[in-house]
């Protein structure tokens, strides 16, 4: 799918933003923790979604990136005594080495063969965690310190101040994305997931192209890693779960795949909608479920073609 024009994505992109920073200046202080988390989770959503919506890439093993991410920060800053910055992209080159590694093995493979190398993958790397008493096991490590922006003025354990912190990451990287997905990198992924062997056919080195965009996904997926470390101040197994591969890549379909702007929102929607609902029930699960299955029943192509068409119709009201 190619990628909406610049005018819509640009103004699209500039009213999410004012949301974010709308809710930062009108929530508390939990409002601010959650606000975190969601531009945590759209990091890691849109890391994703540049396999699954770009290179068409189903990965059930991207969570195992997210916790690499997360415990080198642990291991670099809180082990080490790095300082943060610098343990932070330590942990973003490991969480590239480490998709590098896996990459140059499951590119090689397709369909169900990719989906179930990736999902063995981060499986064995959740296991490897759990019993390697080096980061304290399944007990997991404590004391993992935020960036100190004392240079600035600003103390980045103030959660009004880590909350604007993360948001500015994932509008980083929504940013870069963004570029790297317009680029002729980005169209030629979008042409060998449309037509691979036509691509190979036309001399494309198509294995080396998935294999960098596996690298790239696996490097922003850990940079989601660090700062969820940092969040939290404690890291477990728990985040390389695949269950939380799973509920990501739900997020990406329910966003659209491709459109890095409706994996944002959607994953906005997930958090969100997860702290409201398992506060009013222990079937939250099933309750997502159901209306995200709506969401996608009712917007055959999920936020973004929600967006798209809203667009649309704006448009055409201005027309008038």
């Amino acid at each position: 799918m190619n990628p909406p024009a610049s005018g819509s994505r640009h103004a699209a992109a500039l009213v999410l933003l004012a949301v974010a920073l709308g809710y930062w200046l009108v929530s508390g202080y939990y409002g601010k923790e959650i606000l975190a988390e969601i531009a945590i989770t759209a990091i890691l959503a849109m890391s994703l979604s540049l396999l699954v919506g770009q290179a068409g890439l189903v990965s059930l093993g991207h969570a195992a990136f997210f916790g690499i991410g997360a415990y080198g920060m642990a291991g670099f800053a809180a082990k080490l005594g790095w300082p943060p910055a610098l343990a932070m992209a330590a942990a973003v080159a490991v969480g590239a080495a480490a998709a590098l590694l896996v990459g140059l093995v499951a590119v090689r493979l397709a369909g169900v063969f990719f989906i179930m190398i990736t999902l063995a993958v981060g499986e064995m790397v959740h296991a490897w965690f759990l019993k390697d008493r080096a980061f304290g096991g399944v007990g997991g490590m404590s004391g993992v310190p935020r960036l100190d922006l004392s240079a600035v003025g600003l103390d980045a354990a103030d959660p009004a101040v880590f909350a604007l912190l993360a948001v500015a990451a994932a509008l980083l990287v929504y940013v870069l994305l963004d570029r790297l997905v317009l680029s002729p990198f980005g169209q030629t992924l979008r042409a060998i997931h449309q037509n691979e062997e036509r691509t190979r056919a036309l001399g494309c080195p198509v294995g080396r192209y998935k294999l960098a965009a596996f690298v790239v996904a696996g490097a922003v997926a850990a940079l989601a890693g660090t700062l969820a470390a940092q969040r939290s101040a404690f890291v477990s197994p728990e985040l390389m779960t695949w269950t939380l591969s799973g509920e990501i890549l739900i997020v990406v379909i329910v966003g659209g795949g491709a459109s890095l702007l409706g994996v944002a929102t959607a994953a906005a929607l997930w958090v969100a909608l997860r702290d409201q609902l398992s506060s009013l029930t222990d079937h939250w699960m099933l309750a997502m479920g159901i209306l995200f299955v709506v969401l996608v029943l009712v917007a055959g192509d999920g936020i973004d073609g929600a967006l798209r068409g809203l667009w649309r119709r704006v448009a055409r009201q201005r027309g008038r």
